[in-house]
Protein backbone atom coordinates (compact mmCIF):
# COMPACT_ATOMS: atom_id res chain seq x y z
CA UNK A 1 0.00 0.00 0.00
CA UNK A 2 1.15 3.53 -1.05
CA UNK A 3 0.91 6.11 1.82
CA UNK A 4 -1.02 7.96 -0.03
CA UNK A 5 -3.77 5.11 -0.09
CA UNK A 6 -3.34 4.98 3.42
CA UNK A 7 -4.53 8.39 4.02
CA UNK A 8 -7.35 8.03 1.33
CA UNK A 9 -8.62 4.80 2.94
CA UNK A 10 -8.35 6.44 6.39
CA UNK A 11 -10.28 9.07 5.27
CA UNK A 12 -13.28 7.34 3.42
CA UNK A 13 -13.39 5.32 7.14
CA UNK A 14 -13.41 8.26 9.02
CA UNK A 15 -10.53 7.86 10.79
CA UNK A 16 -8.94 11.00 12.04
CA UNK A 17 -5.88 10.10 13.66
CA UNK A 18 -3.49 7.48 12.63
CA UNK A 19 -0.15 6.26 12.20
CA UNK A 20 2.32 4.54 10.15
CA UNK A 21 4.51 1.56 11.53
CA UNK A 22 6.68 -0.08 8.82
CA UNK A 23 8.11 -3.17 10.45
CA UNK A 24 12.03 -3.04 11.52
CA UNK A 25 13.72 -6.50 13.34
CA UNK A 26 17.53 -4.98 13.28
CA UNK A 27 19.58 -2.24 11.97
CA UNK A 28 19.61 -3.75 8.47
CA UNK A 29 16.52 -2.69 7.93
CA UNK A 30 17.10 0.81 8.77
CA UNK A 31 17.47 1.94 4.84
CA UNK A 32 13.61 0.64 4.67
CA UNK A 33 12.42 3.25 7.25
CA UNK A 34 14.03 6.34 5.41
CA UNK A 35 12.19 5.14 2.62
CA UNK A 36 9.25 5.44 4.30
CA UNK A 37 10.01 8.65 5.84
CA UNK A 38 10.93 10.16 2.90
CA UNK A 39 7.57 8.97 1.11
CA UNK A 40 5.53 10.28 4.44
CA UNK A 41 7.06 13.66 3.85
CA UNK A 42 6.41 13.54 0.23
CA UNK A 43 2.97 12.91 1.21
CA UNK A 44 2.53 16.22 3.47
CA UNK A 45 1.38 14.33 6.17
CA UNK A 46 -1.97 16.39 8.41
CA UNK A 47 -0.53 16.73 12.10
CA UNK A 48 -3.30 13.81 12.98
CA UNK A 49 -1.12 11.54 10.22
CA UNK A 50 1.80 10.00 12.57
CA UNK A 51 5.21 8.31 11.38
CA UNK A 52 5.85 5.59 13.52
CA UNK A 53 7.42 2.27 13.71
CA UNK A 54 7.36 -1.23 15.22
CA UNK A 55 10.50 -3.05 16.11
CA UNK A 56 10.58 -6.82 16.83
CA UNK A 57 11.89 -8.26 19.94
CA UNK A 58 15.77 -9.83 18.70
CA UNK A 59 18.61 -10.50 20.25
CA UNK A 60 21.96 -8.80 21.35
CA UNK A 61 23.60 -11.44 19.62
CA UNK A 62 22.00 -11.62 16.14
CA UNK A 63 22.46 -7.50 15.97
CA UNK A 64 26.32 -8.01 16.75
CA UNK A 65 25.97 -10.89 14.37
CA UNK A 66 24.90 -8.84 11.63
CA UNK A 67 26.78 -6.17 11.99
CA UNK A 68 30.15 -8.27 11.02
CA UNK A 69 28.22 -8.00 7.14
CA UNK A 70 29.20 -12.25 6.85
CA UNK A 71 25.56 -13.11 6.89
CA UNK A 72 23.66 -12.11 3.35
CA UNK A 73 20.27 -10.49 3.32
CA UNK A 74 18.81 -11.13 7.39
CA UNK A 75 15.57 -9.23 6.73
CA UNK A 76 14.32 -10.93 9.70
CA UNK A 77 17.45 -10.91 11.71
CA UNK A 78 18.99 -14.16 12.36
CA UNK A 79 16.47 -17.03 13.70
CA UNK A 80 19.00 -19.62 14.46
CA UNK A 81 22.15 -19.64 15.87
CA UNK A 82 21.78 -17.95 19.24
CA UNK A 83 20.97 -19.20 22.49
CA UNK A 84 18.05 -19.53 24.78
CA UNK A 85 18.09 -17.49 27.39
CA UNK A 86 20.28 -14.98 25.81
CA UNK A 87 19.90 -11.12 26.05
CA UNK A 88 17.11 -9.32 24.41
CA UNK A 89 17.13 -6.07 22.50
CA UNK A 90 15.30 -4.12 20.12
CA UNK A 91 16.75 -2.66 16.24
CA UNK A 92 16.19 1.16 17.38
CA UNK A 93 18.55 3.68 18.99
CA UNK A 94 17.01 6.68 20.89
CA UNK A 95 19.64 8.27 18.00
CA UNK A 96 17.87 6.17 15.22
CA UNK A 97 14.14 8.10 16.30
CA UNK A 98 15.50 11.47 16.14
CA UNK A 99 17.27 10.85 12.87
CA UNK A 100 13.98 8.73 11.18
CA UNK A 101 11.43 11.80 13.31
CA UNK A 102 9.68 8.91 14.60
CA UNK A 103 7.03 9.63 16.77
CA UNK A 104 5.84 6.50 18.36
CA UNK A 105 7.78 2.74 18.47
CA UNK A 106 5.06 -0.71 19.22
CA UNK A 107 7.49 -3.03 20.24
CA UNK A 108 6.02 -6.75 19.15
CA UNK A 109 7.16 -10.24 20.21
CA UNK A 110 7.49 -12.27 17.15
CA UNK A 111 9.09 -15.40 17.29
CA UNK A 112 10.76 -18.01 19.55
CA UNK A 113 14.29 -16.91 20.67
CA UNK A 114 16.24 -19.87 19.86
CA UNK A 115 14.72 -22.35 22.42
CA UNK A 116 12.53 -25.74 21.89
CA UNK A 117 9.33 -25.62 20.59
CA UNK A 118 7.48 -27.04 23.20
CA UNK A 119 3.87 -25.18 25.08
CA UNK A 120 5.26 -24.54 28.49
CA UNK A 121 8.94 -23.68 27.16
CA UNK A 122 7.16 -21.10 24.27
CA UNK A 123 4.70 -19.41 27.15
CA UNK A 124 7.75 -18.53 29.53
CA UNK A 125 9.77 -17.06 25.97
CA UNK A 126 7.02 -15.10 25.00
CA UNK A 127 6.48 -14.04 28.18
CA UNK A 128 9.68 -13.27 28.74
CA UNK A 129 10.00 -11.10 25.28
CA UNK A 130 6.82 -9.26 26.15
CA UNK A 131 7.76 -8.16 29.72
CA UNK A 132 11.00 -6.92 28.31
CA UNK A 133 9.15 -4.51 25.65
CA UNK A 134 6.63 -3.70 28.11
CA UNK A 135 9.65 -1.97 30.39
CA UNK A 136 11.88 -1.22 27.61
CA UNK A 137 12.14 2.65 27.70
CA UNK A 138 11.74 3.17 24.26
CA UNK A 139 8.70 1.52 23.43
CA UNK A 140 5.70 3.23 23.83
CA UNK A 141 3.23 0.41 22.47
CA UNK A 142 3.01 -3.76 23.07
CA UNK A 143 2.28 -5.38 19.65
CA UNK A 144 -0.60 -7.95 19.82
CA UNK A 145 0.47 -9.85 22.79
CA UNK A 146 0.04 -13.78 22.37
CA UNK A 147 0.14 -13.34 18.57
CA UNK A 148 1.57 -16.57 16.88
CA UNK A 149 2.33 -17.51 13.41
CA UNK A 150 4.31 -20.35 11.90
CA UNK A 151 4.74 -23.90 13.72
CA UNK A 152 2.05 -25.97 14.02
CA UNK A 153 -0.11 -24.32 11.19
CA UNK A 154 -2.07 -27.47 9.40
CA UNK A 155 -2.03 -27.76 5.56
CA UNK A 156 -4.57 -24.87 5.32
CA UNK A 157 -2.56 -22.52 7.24
CA UNK A 158 -4.76 -22.70 10.58
CA UNK A 159 -4.24 -23.34 14.20
CA UNK A 160 -5.92 -25.47 16.27
CA UNK A 161 -4.30 -26.58 19.27
CA UNK A 162 -0.61 -25.16 20.58
CA UNK A 163 0.76 -23.36 21.48
CA UNK A 164 -2.50 -22.15 23.59
CA UNK A 165 -5.58 -21.74 20.84
CA UNK A 166 -7.04 -24.97 22.39
CA UNK A 167 -7.19 -23.28 25.73
CA UNK A 168 -6.09 -19.89 26.50
CA UNK A 169 -5.89 -20.83 30.17
CA UNK A 170 -2.45 -22.55 29.93
CA UNK A 171 -1.06 -19.33 30.33
CA UNK A 172 -0.77 -18.69 33.57
CA UNK A 173 -2.76 -15.87 34.92
CA UNK A 174 0.79 -14.59 36.95
CA UNK A 175 1.82 -13.94 34.04
CA UNK A 176 -1.28 -11.47 32.60
CA UNK A 177 -1.11 -9.94 36.21
CA UNK A 178 2.72 -9.43 35.84
CA UNK A 179 2.74 -8.26 32.75
CA UNK A 180 -0.17 -5.65 33.78
CA UNK A 181 1.58 -4.14 36.15
CA UNK A 182 4.74 -3.62 34.04
CA UNK A 183 3.02 -1.50 31.50
CA UNK A 184 0.93 0.58 34.10
CA UNK A 185 4.04 1.56 35.73
CA UNK A 186 6.10 1.94 32.99
CA UNK A 187 3.29 4.32 31.47
CA UNK A 188 3.43 1.64 28.20
CA UNK A 189 0.31 0.88 26.13
CA UNK A 190 -1.14 -2.74 24.61
CA UNK A 191 -2.50 -3.16 21.33
CA UNK A 192 -5.26 -4.42 20.21
CA UNK A 193 -4.89 -5.82 17.04
CA UNK A 194 -7.50 -6.54 14.57
CA UNK A 195 -5.84 -8.04 11.55
CA UNK A 196 -3.03 -10.55 13.99
CA UNK A 197 -5.34 -11.24 16.63
CA UNK A 198 -9.21 -10.20 16.51
CA UNK A 199 -10.15 -10.97 13.10
CA UNK A 200 -6.95 -13.52 11.76
CA UNK A 201 -8.83 -16.57 9.67
CA UNK A 202 -6.47 -18.31 10.77
CA UNK A 203 -7.43 -18.72 14.73
CA UNK A 204 -10.05 -20.96 15.75
CA UNK A 205 -13.43 -19.42 16.94
CA UNK A 206 -12.95 -19.85 20.48
CA UNK A 207 -10.28 -18.35 20.80
CA UNK A 208 -11.17 -14.99 19.78
CA UNK A 209 -13.68 -14.60 22.83
CA UNK A 210 -11.06 -16.01 25.29
CA UNK A 211 -8.75 -13.04 23.97
CA UNK A 212 -11.25 -10.71 24.33
CA UNK A 213 -11.65 -11.42 27.79
CA UNK A 214 -7.95 -11.30 28.32
CA UNK A 215 -7.92 -7.67 26.79
CA UNK A 216 -11.14 -6.51 28.81
CA UNK A 217 -9.36 -7.47 31.81
CA UNK A 218 -6.04 -5.74 31.40
CA UNK A 219 -8.13 -3.03 30.56
CA UNK A 220 -10.47 -2.93 33.86
CA UNK A 221 -6.35 -3.23 35.88
CA UNK A 222 -6.08 0.15 34.16
CA UNK A 223 -3.96 -1.03 31.22
CA UNK A 224 -4.43 1.75 28.64
CA UNK A 225 -4.85 0.16 25.25
CA UNK A 226 -4.76 1.12 21.66
CA UNK A 227 -6.15 -0.36 18.10
CA UNK A 228 -3.67 -1.48 15.60
CA UNK A 229 -5.04 -2.79 12.13
CA UNK A 230 -1.99 -4.76 11.15
CA UNK A 231 -3.39 -3.95 7.73
CA UNK A 232 -0.54 -5.59 4.90
CA UNK A 233 -2.59 -5.67 2.18
CA UNK A 234 -2.54 -3.07 -1.00
CA UNK A 235 -5.68 -1.58 0.26
CA UNK A 236 -6.91 -0.50 3.90
CA UNK A 237 -9.77 -2.96 4.13
CA UNK A 238 -10.38 -3.05 7.61
CA UNK A 239 -13.70 -3.88 9.41
CA UNK A 240 -13.36 -1.63 12.22
CA UNK A 241 -17.36 -1.74 12.86
CA UNK A 242 -17.24 -5.73 13.09
CA UNK A 243 -14.64 -5.00 15.43
CA UNK A 244 -16.59 -2.45 17.68
CA UNK A 245 -19.63 -4.43 18.08
CA UNK A 246 -16.84 -7.10 19.32
CA UNK A 247 -14.97 -5.11 21.99
CA UNK A 248 -18.75 -3.90 22.83
CA UNK A 249 -19.96 -7.01 23.52
CA UNK A 250 -16.45 -8.18 25.67
CA UNK A 251 -17.05 -4.84 27.69
CA UNK A 252 -13.46 -3.42 26.38
CA UNK A 253 -13.86 0.53 27.15
CA UNK A 254 -14.04 3.41 23.94
CA UNK A 255 -10.86 4.75 25.94
CA UNK A 256 -7.90 4.04 24.00
CA UNK A 257 -4.86 5.98 23.44
CA UNK A 258 -3.89 7.93 20.45
CA UNK A 259 -1.15 10.74 20.13
CA UNK A 260 -2.47 14.13 20.12
CA UNK A 261 -2.07 16.40 16.58
CA UNK A 262 1.32 17.15 16.26
CA UNK A 263 2.13 20.87 16.81
CA UNK A 264 5.04 21.06 14.41
CA UNK A 265 4.50 19.85 10.85
CA UNK A 266 7.57 17.58 10.44
CA UNK A 267 8.62 16.01 13.76
CA UNK A 268 12.28 15.33 14.51
CA UNK A 269 11.76 13.60 17.87
CA UNK A 270 9.68 10.73 19.84
CA UNK A 271 6.45 11.89 21.07
CA UNK A 272 5.04 14.31 18.67
CA UNK A 273 1.87 15.26 20.86
CA UNK A 274 1.10 14.82 24.20
CA UNK A 275 -0.93 11.77 23.67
Amino acid sequence: MTIADLVCGAENKGIRDFGLTDHLHTPYNLPDIAKSRSEFLSAAPSPRFHFGVEVSCVSQWEIEEIARGEHGEPVYGLRSGGKAGCDLAIGITANDIRTYGIEYVVGGTHWPMYVSLERQVVIRDYHRQNMFLATHPLVDVVAHPWWWMGHWQDSNGNYSVEPWFDDFGVIPRSMHDEFAAAVIESGTKVEMNIGANLLNPHYPEGFVPAYLEYLAALQSQGVCLSIGSDCHSARYDVDFEMVAEMLERAGIVDDFWSLEPRTNQFPNKRGGGDG
